[in-house]
């Protein structure tokens, strides 16, 4: 554990974007930001900050609890942050709010016919001669 790190290794450390890269274009787009500020990839942190974590429909508020430069496991990640219950409460609201919308949606057919869906339009389409 060390006294200060930049966002963008502290995102990757703690698990919410896959690689470096993602985390400081995420954090560079302005969908990262520290204690209600936009910040830049290089930012230092420290133990106490406020982050809000726009990926994709879902918005994380997390408090950080701990420090680190290095990715571990998903149990010691989630060590390193708690999320505020609100930020949970909304989550998880936008995740039902997703599913019930997702239900209602028409299931559409693939775009090519496939192979039982050729013979029947060939033999539909073939006269009988």
């Amino acid at each position: 554990m060390e006294n200060k790190v930049r966002i963008d290794k502290w995102l990757w450390a703690a698990r919410f974007f896959k690689t470096r890269s993602t985390a400081a274009q995420a954090v560079a787009g302005g969908k990262v930001q520290v204690n209600g500020e936009r910040v830049k990839p290089a930012k230092v942190i420290e133990v106490g900050n406020e982050l809000r974590i726009r990926r994709g429909i879902y918005e994380y508020v997390v408090l950080v609890l701990g420090l680190s430069d290095k990715r571990r496991s998903a149990k010691e990640a989630q060590l390193l942050y708690a999320e505020t219950e609100k930020s949970v409460a909304a989550r998880e609201q936008k995740q039902e709010e997703n599913r019930l919308f997702s239900d209602n949606r028409p299931v559409l057919r693939p775009q090519r016919p496939s192979k039982r869906d050729r013979r029947l339009i060939r033999s539909f389409t073939q006269s009988d001669e």
